[in-house]
């Protein structure tokens, strides 16, 4: 009784089989419509897998060309101690600088020697500014190297890295016979910095120099933090673009500016009172020759000697009454406002 269903649809399929040959003897034209149907289809499931292979072929050179790029498979990860650094241990020359802005910048500027450049894995065929800066580095000739992110988290100290980090020379401070002096116009400004010891501060101030178009950035060498890695990171990558010039002794240099004919302006919080320096509202104040700006470090701000320098004390006006203890700006902030009102405040001199 079960088989019955099976045979009967046998049997139904072979007659149905048969008509159609029957069919197709008696009415030649449809036999032949049908004929060029299943002609076309063929063509059709043929070009398809034309189109496969080639796709195919595309694919595998491109995992090729992507594999020489990362310089081979993942077998050549970093392998050893977990606890132990994936950057050489023996390389102390060297740094590693993070984050997408300050590792394509330090690649393409050519003031560090890089070494070796880690991806985290799988990142760069997801995010175009990571495959970016891989191609950099490929175009360069540095190795590159596939890692997890337990692996860029330790060489970045838990910082953001944004999947890379490069392995490279460090920068340190310029000094005044290593560059010639800049062609700045005829009412260039210095920005001065004395002790800023706060990476983060230092980096925003970088960026701000660097956008508003600061002529040259100088710090004091002595209580100052150095261009680090943190630093180029804060700047997003400024730090790898311009110079900063450092010096022993501010003192003496300030002197010989101003003996040149420059005016020095110091910076104070506008509670100040009993200055024995003229304080000027930045508002107020015309930038008619060329200036240094002072700004002082985190907390003390300017020491006596550098205030006894200036010619003008400038601040900043509160737009409100401020509650005590909270009458002061951000060294980095206040920067970025001073350096605005100055350059936007310039004529040309006489």
């Amino acid at each position: 009784m079960s088989k019955e269903p099976n045979q009967r649809s046998w049997v139904d399929s072979r007659m149905s089989s048969e008509l159609r040959r029957l069919s197709m003897e008696d009415f030649p034209e449809e036999r032949k419509e049908r004929l060029i149907g299943e002609k076309k289809e063929k063509e059709r499931l043929v070009g398809e897998k034309k189109k496969e292979r080639l796709v195919g072929e595309r694919k595998e050179r491109f995992v090729g060309e992507w594999k020489e790029m990362f310089g081979g498979e993942k077998k050549e990860r970093l392998v050893g101690d977990r606890n132990k650094s994936t950057v050489d241990s023996k390389a102390e020359k060297y740094e590693v600088v993070f984050g997408i802005a300050p590792c394509v910048l330090a690649l393409t500027q050519g003031r560090r020697k890089p070494r070796k450049l880690f991806v985290k894995d799988g990142e760069a065929s997801n995010r175009a500014s990571v495959l970016n800066v891989c191609e950099e580095a490929h175009r360069r000739g540095v190795q590159i190297q596939r890692v997890s992110k337990t692996d860029l988290d330790k060489m970045s100290s838990g910082r953001v890295h944004q999947g890379v980090c490069l392995q490279a020379s460090p920068l340190g401070y310029l000094n005044e016979n290593r560059d010639s002096e800049p062609n700045t116009g005829d009412t260039p400004l210095w920005l001065v910095l004395e002790r800023i010891q706060d990476p983060m501060n230092l980096g925003a101030i970088l960026r701000s120099a660097y956008f508003l178009g600061v002529d040259r950035v100088v710090s004091s060498l002595h209580d100052s933090c150095p261009l680090s890695p943190v630093v180029s990171k804060a700047s997003s990558g400024v730090m790898e673009v311009i110079g900063v010039y450092g010096y022993e002794n501010l003192e003496d240099m300030l002197k010989m500016k101003l003996a040149q004919g420059w005016q020095v302006v110091g910076t104070v919080g506008a509670e100040a009172e009993g200055s024995q320096v003229p304080i000027t509202q930045c508002s107020d104040f015309q930038m008619s020759k060329p200036t240094v700006l002072l700004m002082g470090g985190e907390g003390e701000g300017l020491s006596k000697q550098m205030i006894s320098l200036c010619q003008t004390l400038l601040t900043i006006p509160a737009g409100r009454d401020l509650f005590p203890g909270i009458e002061s700006l951000n060294v980095s902030v206040a920067s970025g406002i001073l350096l605005y009102s100055l350059l936007s405040s310039r004529r040309p001199a006489r």
